[in-house]
């Protein structure tokens, strides 16, 4: 993914997109926690002389810090100002990518650097913190100019030069970014100048100077400053009732892309969301996992876990995966667990046990698309982060009792099978130079598809450029606000069905790297990795 794709000169991923490479470096940054998770070592300090480095130790922390050095290059590579000007997800997805580093910063400096003068950890990137947090906080506050209470009762507009389209992905990233920001927010006394929704282009070198100077009054709004900010919980909060109220949810308990208001084009005074998009994708039952394990963390209410649960086991069946029966617990005593009924070799999102997108059989899935499985098992990692027993921070974040910890950690153990298989049929994409193709199940298919098969009343804005052309999307027939992100490479086919459609790409190297990456999570935390991994020839 880095030595092939990453350009070190121009500090980016050169044929991703604004918003799949904001993903991409939230896997580079994930990946660097497990590597650092994988070895246990102290760093000693410079002129520390009572113990020799160890020379494996050194070998991990030359990696990270290696390949942190990217996300150093890439934050300077980012094109910030251009997606200033994106729909409400591209910001969000900025928003995840900064916390991330920031989340990397932190737990590899806690396990690997012991603590020196004033409290303060040796680890370089230390000092890259506030401008991370700078950056997630901005786009955080662009983004969050997306929520309305008028249009539907609620939610975030996923573009504003677009028809109001009130969909799964903008919401759920919106309150994972926000529960995020109330938990991992380190806060943020930049007021540099050109950079938030309310700043003026110029700077203010009054300002600048003054906290030049060290002036705690250099800006003016204090909030920024603020961690545990009660603001970014209510936001969580309300987002989560918002779209748990939608009726998103198809009968399957999986979303569906989102909702249009009927006749809003020729009508303003509408605001129902009466039209229901059936679209199926994968990271749409994704992101929202994340943001429910940090709604539980922040406020003790159970019913967000069950909630996730519920939806990875849905998840799970909607891939025909029938090696285990899964249940899926209640976390309160609300009522009995729920008995899944048998699900076939295939469904809506995937056969075999492997997760598909619909446009994986027929190859034409656009740059988005092949973004959006890596998502899923990123999010679905973190969700299964174990409970933490003790408070992470006394009177403002929640532990788990241990019945409440075991059954989260014995659900999650329960999805590792699944998780391996697809990391296994994603392995076995990979082509002579490693690069990981995008139909994950074309192992297990009698045939290549030729033909994308929607459910009814869905419509495919991901993958087929004149959907938005439509009178659901846009009230201009010339709007191409999202259309610089659905180009496709020519056809080609060679035998290999991942070399048809986009072929591999950055895109489809960050899915293979979130689900292997989430295999060796799952099986580290069941303590049974090195057999799989050996198996593997990892």
């Amino acid at each position: 993914m880095q030595d092939q794709y990453f350009s070190l000169w121009l500090g980016k991923w050169t044929t991703s997109i604004d918003w799949t490479a904001a993903v991409t470096g939230t896997h580079l940054a994930a990946t660097l926690r497990s590597l650092s998770a994988s070895f246990p070592y102290t760093m000693r300090g410079a002129f520390e002389k009572t113990r020799k480095p160890d020379v494996e130790a050194q070998m991990v922390e030359s990696e990270i810090n290696k390949y942190f050095g990217h996300l150093i290059t890439y934050y300077f590579g980012q094109d910030y100002f251009a997606i200033r000007m994106q729909a409400f997800d591209d910001m969000l997805w900025v928003v995840l990518g900064w916390l991330e580093a920031i989340h990397l910063i932190n737990t590899h400096s806690e396990k690997h650097y012991p603590e020196g003068g004033h409290g303060k950890r040796a680890w370089h990137a230390h000092q890259f913190i506030p401008a991370f947090a700078h950056r997630a906080r901005v786009f955080y506050e662009l983004a969050e100019e997306g929520w309305d209470w008028v249009l539907c009762g609620g939610g975030m507009t996923w573009n504003p030069r677009l028809l109001p389209y009130k969909n799964a992905i903008t919401n759920q990233l919106y309150i994972s970014a926000s529960i995020s920001m109330h938990l991992h927010f380190p806060g943020d006394d930049n007021c540099s100048p050109f950079m938030g929704a309310a700043e003026r282009q110029h700077p203010d070198w009054t300002l600048l100077y003054a906290k030049e100077q060290g002036s705690t009054s250099a800006c003016s709004e204090l909030d920024h400053m603020l961690n545990h900010n009660a603001r970014y919980l209510t936001n969580a909060i309300d987002g989560y009732n918002w779209l748990a109220n939608s009726g998103m949810l198809n009968d399957e308990g999986l979303y569906t892309d989102g909702f249009h208001i009927s006749g809003y084009a020729q009508n303003h005074s509408k605001t129902t969301c009466d039209e229901r998009n059936e679209m199926v994708y994968t990271y749409n039952q994704g992101v929202i996992l994340s943001g429910l394990r940090g709604l539980w963390e922040a406020t003790g209410n159970l019913t967000y876990l069950t909630s996730g649960h519920e939806l990875v086991t849905n998840v799970i069946r909607a891939t025909g995966w029938t090696a285990t029966n899964l249940t899926s617990a209640p976390f309160t005593a609300s009522g009995p667990a729920k008995k899944l009924k048998a699900a076939g070799t295939s469904g809506v999102l995937g056969a075999h046990g492997i997760l598909a997108e619909l446009c994986d059989p027929a190859a034409t899935c656009s740059q988005d698309s092949q973004t959006f499985k890596g998502i899923f098992f990123h999010h679905l990692t973190a969700f299964c982060t174990p409970l933490p027993m003790h408070p992470a921070r006394r009177g403002k974040t929640h532990h788990a009792s241990s019945e409440v910890y075991m059954l989260h950690r014995t659900s999650c153990d329960a999805y590792a099978p699944w998780v391996v298989r697809n990391a296994r049929a994603a392995l076995a994409t990979r082509d002579g130079d490693g690069k990981f193709g995008m139909w994950w199940g074309a192992g297990d298919a009698a045939e290549n598809g030729s033909e994308v098969v929607l459910p009814r009343h869905a419509l495919d804005c991901r993958n087929d450029p004149g959907v938005l052309a439509t009178g659901n999307f846009s009230a201009m027939p010339d709007d191409d606000a999202r259309y610089g992100t659905l180009r496709k490479r020519d056809w080609v086919d060679d035998g290999d069905p991942n070399e048809r459609g986009r072929g591999r790409t950055v895109e489809t190297q960050g899915g293979g790297v979130a689900v292997v990456r989430a295999m060796w999570e799952f099986l580290r935390r069941r303590g049974d990795y090195d057999d799989e991994l050996a198996a593997l020839e990892l």
